[in-house]
Parts: C-alpha cells; sequence; structure tokens
C-alpha cells in the first residue's frame, strides 16, 4: 500500500490506499485515532476492494490547522481528497466520529457514497434522539462541566515513545485488549517536538472545538437526507443501552435501507483492533449484498 501526504487544495491529508480497479471503500477512524486503527482490516479488503484510509484533519500525520473541526468541514476535506484520487463513487465505514462524517459526505454527495456503515453516530448528544435527558438549565450546565474538563486536560510529554506505549499496553493488558493492532495503532499516536520528546497527534484545539460543534449535531437531519443503504454496528453497551436503541431505531428508520448488526462483546471504536475478524467480516457481508 502507498502511505503519502495528498493535497486537497486547503491542506494536506496523510493517506494510506491501494487501488486494484475494484470498488473503493473508504475508511474513516474515530475521535482521535489515526488510519493505522485499521492495520486488522485493510488486508480483509484488498484482494477484492481498492481501499482508502486517511488521517482525518487535526488528526494522525494530517494537517491540524486551527479551526474547521465540524464533521461537514472534515466531510468535505475527504470529498476534495476522493476527487484528487480520481474516485467517482466509493462504500463508507466510519468509526464514531468518521461515521460521522461519512454520514455528512453521504447526505452531501449522495451520488458519491454507495453504502454506509456506521459504527458511530448512533444518537444526539443533546436534544432529540439525545442520550442526555434534562431541560436547557441542565444541558447548560452539563456543557459547562465538559468545558471545565477539556480546559483541564494536560498535553502530555514524554521523553520516549515507548514511555506512552507501555502506558497503554499496561492498560489495555489489564483489560485483556491489548494485541498487534492495538499496538500499530498506539505507535502513531504521538508526534514529536522539536526538542526530540513526544506529545499526543490529537491536540487539545482539535479536540475542544470538534467536541463543542458535536453537541449542535441533529443526526436525523442527515439521515432524512441519505439514499444508499445503511450497516449500524452498535457496541456491546450501545446495544444494551434503552435510549441508544431508541434513537437507532429511529435513524434506522429514517433511511430506505438499514441494517442493524451487533457483534457480542464489542467496544465502541475499539471494536475495529479488538475484534477485526468479525468486524471486517461484517462488513464484507454488507457489501456483498450491495454489489
Amino acid at each position: 500500500m502507498i502511505e503519502e501526504h495528498i493535497s486537497t487544495g486547503r491542506l494536506a491529508l496523510n493517506v494510506k490506499y491501494s487501488f486494484n480497479g475494484k470498488p473503493v471503500v473508504l475508511f474513516l477512524h474515530f475521535s482521535g485515532g489515526n488510519l493505522h486503527m485499521w492495520e486488522g482490516i485493510l488486508p480483509q479488503f484488498q484482494q477484492e476492494f481498492s481501499v482508502i484510509a486517511p488521517d482525518l484533519r487535526g488528526h494522525g500525520r494530517s494537517d491540524k490547522p486551527q479551526a474547521g473541526y465540524h464533521i461537514d468541514e472534515m466531510a468535505e476535506d475527504v470529498h476534495l481528497l476522493l476527487q484528487q484520487l480520481g474516485i467517482r463513487e466509493c462504500h463508507v465505514v466510519g468509526s464514531s466520529m468518521g461515521a460521522e462524517v461519512g454520514l455528512s459526505l453521504a447526505a452531501a454527495h449522495p451520488g458519491l457514497v454507495k453504502s454506509l456503515v456506521c459504527e458511530g453516530a448512533l444518537h444526539n448528544e443533546f436534544g432529540e434522539y439525545g442520550i442526555f435527558q434534562g431541560n436547557a438549565e441542565d444541558i447548560e450546565r452539563r456543557q459547562a462541566e465538559i468545558r471545565g474538563e477539556l480546559a483541564e486536560r494536560e498535553e502530555r510529554v514524554f521523553a520516549e515513545a515507548e514511555e506512552y506505549i507501555a502506558e497503554m499496553r499496561a492498560e489495555l493488558t489489564a483489560e485483556g485488549l491489548w494485541n498487534e493492532y492495538f499496538s500499530a495503532f498506539y505507535e502513531h499516536s504521538l508526534q514529536p517536538l522539536p526538542d526530540g520528546s513526544y506529545t499526543y497527534c490529537y491536540r487539545n484545539h482539535v479536540r475542544n472545538e470538534y467536541i463543542e460543534q458535536y453537541w449542535e449535531l441533529a443526526f436525523e437531519d442527515y439521515y432524512q437526507r441519505l439514499t444508499c443503504p445503511v450497516l449500524f454496528l452498535p457496541s456491546e453497551d450501545e446495544w444494551n443501552n434503552p435510549a441508544v436503541r431508541s434513537s437507532l431505531d429511529s435513524f434506522a428508520a429514517m433511511v430506505n435501507s438499514s441494517e442493524i448488526k451487533r457483534i457480542p462483546g464489542s467496544i465502541h471504536a475499539y471494536v475495529w483492533m479488538q475484534l477485526p475478524q468479525q468486524a471486517g467480516q461484517a462488513v464484507k457481508d454488507f457489501l456483498a449484498e450491495q454489489l
């Protein structure tokens, strides 16, 4: 596969891709993620599909401008990237924030997106179809609490990349999750600083603006504009949450063709590294129905 920086005309995105003349599948990572989360997934698709996996704006090795972290802005980045690559149509697989970006892309460019896998965008945060229940004052209070938490978030600095990787290895090993795919992901989750130390690729200004914009999203406005089939992949916790299930059922009813599939034991966003064979097969089964 090729990995390179590609200019969209307004910023450069780091992208990994492989073209073989077969249908294109675009993989979009979660918030705070990078394209290496797909290490256990891409090999499953490379024979039957052309594949594209970018680092989204503000993530991984892509440019990190001070603003532009609404999902519509990130979706337009992806649209421009696909134009640069000469892609006229594709299937989209999105994880968490990546599902939101894919949803925006599909709503804005219905002729471009032939099908959409949403492991995310299953509920709003506030308001109708939201998981936070409360009046306007309650919502304002909760948002203020989150802003306070974000303001206190430290951009940690590590003398060596292995220091950070060792932390994550110990944490995920204790949870029974660590494997080669988590290792590949976390090895690419840091960026070097001028003095030779390392910090997170997911900088505070990116996280803060994305979350502020996320609060205002009403995903029903996007689903009602879709023309493509959708596969929803709720995690185990989401499946067992009555508020999420209610929202998910409502969103599924808004599209002409939808399917809901639960992968037992799956963890939101992590499932692609946690259970790559099961997650990949669920997507391949769905795509087989579309082709």
